[in-house]
């Protein structure tokens, strides 16, 4: 798989093949996920509703996302690792920005930061990359805040829309992010956008136009119960998986599980003496005082 992904070799296969992204949330995961040859794993705030069960992405906060990002990090060699800044934590201040992402790439160990927004947060961006810190854009369906306005529905619908979105990329671009993510984005537009800039968009349900395209592990592989339209399942995982546990607890129930090849023996010398000593206790009465460690006759 060659050397670390890092952000100048991200940018420079803009135009020469196509950048793979995976989201991912914990050290056995991230490590098959490293293994397979991904180019980046992002440490998704989606991380609320997957691992954590709540109703979306607002709930989540630094600490927790400094929890996955952490396991995460642990488990790369190869690919690059993002991780997403969560609702609240670039939103108040430059300050707290730079703070909050500082935190991300020095106690979680990433290699860059992913914010969601476009022209409303290019003075934030501009902070973040003037400080050394690379990030990661994000246009089009912003889990963080369309949910508050007009659910999660398709954006670049209309001229307008579209419009919208062109600004903010090319906005993004000139504060100096090195790839946008473009999410649930008309093909027409996502197209036109990836076109049009330098650095490389990665999409998620945005079309084939992109120059990368991201999913969640949970979703490919039939794990999350509530995987978006776009996605496109690689297995399912998630019938195994009941079906495992299922023949598992049917095996415990009726004594099938542990056998003996899942059992370990004393030597049978020693458990003769053990056996003896066990009877000597139970002869002489002895039993163990739990309050204070010691055997009472």
């Amino acid at each position: 798989m060659g050397s670390k992904v890092t952000v100048d070799s991200i940018m420079g296969m803009k135009g020469k093949r196509k950048i793979a992204v995976i989201t991912a949330y914990d050290y056995t995961t991230a490590r098959i996920c490293d293994k397979a040859g991904v180019d980046i794993i992002l440490v998704g705030d989606s991380a609320a509703m997957v691992m954590l069960g709540y109703k979306s992405t607002i709930p989540i906060s630094m600490d927790e996302m400094l929890v996955f990002c952490k396991a995460v990090s642990r488990a790369r060699e190869h690919a690059m690792i993002v991780a997403d800044m969560p609702f609240m934590s670039y939103h108040v201040s430059v300050d707290d920005a730079l703070y909050n992402a500082c935190r991300l790439i020095k106690e979680g160990n990433a290699d860059a930061v992913k914010v969601e927004g476009g022209r409303e947060f290019k003075h934030v961006v501009e902070a973040m990359v003037g400080t050394g810190i690379p990030v990661m854009g994000h246009v089009g369906l912003k889990p963080q805040t369309s949910p508050l306005w007009q659910g999660y529905k398709v954006q670049g619908r209309d001229s307008d829309g579209a419009c919208r979105l062109m600004r903010d990329a090319i906005a993004l671009e000139e504060a100096g992010v090195f790839s946008i993510v473009l999410e649930q984005v008309t093909y027409e537009v996502a197209k036109t956008i990836s076109d049009t800039l330098k650095i490389p968009t990665i999409g998620i349900g945005s079309g084939s136009a992109c120059d990368g395209q991201v999913l969640v592990l949970h979703d490919i592989l039939g794990l999350y119960e509530h995987s978006p339209k776009f996605v496109k399942r690689y297995a399912d995982l998630s019938s195994m998986m009941l079906d495992a546990l299922t023949r598992y607890r049917d095996d415990v129930l009726n004594s099938r599980f542990p056998g003996d090849e899942h059992t370990f023996h004393m030597d049978v010398q020693e458990y003769e003496r053990f056996k003896e000593e066990v009877k000597m206790m139970m002869n002489k009465g002895i039993r163990y005082d739990e309050r204070g460690g010691s055997e009472i006759r």
